[in-house]
């Protein structure tokens, strides 16, 4: 078997499990889940409909770059979305089963292993993928963390250089997961200046820009367009329909940027990657071409938000993510026994920040935090915050 496979950690929901199996929940309330970020409204019917409508695509095996219909189709919504110049369908964009397979496998396309250790570097807390991919390239994850005492921001000067010496990859998440902070174009600049110097990949997850409160997000090929890098250089976005339009089961996404890294992303897919399913394929035309039923998925999502955050903020230091479905909250007491006596006492579901990160330079920066997914109706969120509210006054000053 490979060695590398012995690298892998438990999945965040595997130590939750075994946490939770160490105590009964309280029969008294019925279970609710803020603990797995897998978005709970109804899947538009439109997207249902050009699905069913287009099952007589079974009958071909379809290309791995996808239809020429699908590519145009993600081209023109980035130029929309993200006010750049459409970017070439047949070099720039490559249709993927869903951001997860592609940011996993995208790493055994990038890193070079004939190369004396070779470095992967991740945000801390992060998405587990990130982490498995790193390991199971050959390459070494290196974590830099996000705190609250810098804005939850990317201290990129946290590395020595030596380390950016032998980086190959760089995961970005923006916004974030957990912590739904957006990338600045400052923070992009410095980035990508060290991208040129160390010749590294920059593969950046956005899989959350579409839900939000305010502002739009800014996007990586956004922020190099704005810089004058209008060739993407080294530079990969990785984006889905599964939040943005509430189909997680479709496994539909995309990446887009460096035509060469791209060209050679695409070769490994011919060998790896499963080609996208035909009918996916055109209800995945149909959500990229409808914003109307993104801007209600945003609508819903941002009512949620208020009436958790009345519920919560006198007990909870709680703040207005700038994205994503995510509330990241400080503890009053350690991550993993909020978690469990909160499960154990209300029947409620949350994830120990600590099981989303690593430690890294001298600590963890997930501990002392909770997760709320806030992907469920709006009904039994908010009964879920009441139930927290009324737990968590217990460490109320």
């Amino acid at each position: 078997m490979n060695p590398d496979l012995q690298r892998l950690q438990p999945y965040p929901f595997q130590k939750l499990a075994a946490l939770f199996c160490e105590v009964l929940p309280n029969p008294d309330y019925r279970a609710i889940s803020l603990s797995i970020g897998e978005p709970k409204h109804a899947a538009p019917q439109f997207i249902r409909d050009a699905l069913t409508n287009n099952l007589d695509g079974l009958a071909n095996y379809p290309t791995t770059a996808g239809s020429n219909a699908l590519r145009s189709t993600i081209a023109s919504w980035l130029a929309a979305r993200y006010g750049i110049p459409t970017p070439d369908a047949d070099t720039q964009v490559l249709p993927v089963n869903g951001s997860r397979e592609a940011l996993f496998s995208f790493a055994q396309a990038v890193v070079d292993r004939s190369k004396d250790n070779p470095v992967v570097v991740c945000p801390n807390p992060f998405y587990q993928i990130y982490e498995g991919a790193a390991f199971l390239s050959g390459a070494t994850p290196v974590f830099l963390n996000n705190i609250p005492e810098n804005n939850f921001a990317l201290n990129f000067s946290q590395l020595p250089e030596d380390t950016w010496q032998r980086t190959q990859l760089v995961y970005v998440c923006t916004p974030g997961n957990p912590t739904g902070r957006v990338m600045t174009l400052e923070e992009w600049e410095i980035l990508f200046e060290m991208s040129d110097r160390h010749d590294f990949v920059i593969a950046s997850d956005e899989c959350y820009s579409e839900i939000y409160f305010s502002e739009k997000p800014l996007g990586a090929l956004q922020a190099a367009h704005r810089l004058g890098r209008s060739d993407y250089k080294n530079l990969v976005v990785f984006s889905s329909l599964s939040k943005r339009s509430n189909v997680p089961g479709m496994r539909s996404g995309f990446v887009a940027g460096d035509a060469r890294v791209i060209e050679s992303f695409a070769l490994y897919r011919t060998y790896h990657g499963s080609a996208m399913n035909p009918a996916v394929q055109a209800a995945s035309i149909a959500a990229w071409n409808d914003e109307d039923h993104v801007a209600e998925n945003r609508r819903m999502y941002a009512d949620k938000f208020a009436r958790v955050m009345e519920i919560l903020k006198p007990v909870l230091p709680v703040t207005l993510p700038e994205a994503g479905f995510y509330l990241w909250i400080r503890t009053p007491v350690a991550d993993t026994g909020f978690a469990q006596d909160l499960y154990r006492d209300y029947n409620v579901a949350v994830l120990p920040g600590s099981y989303l990160a690593r430690s890294a330079d001298g600590i963890n920066p997930g501990e002392n935090f909770v997760r709320l997914a806030l992907v469920a109706g709006t009904e039994e969120t908010v009964e879920a915050a009441r139930r927290i509210a009324e737990f968590a006054g217990a460490y109320a000053p």
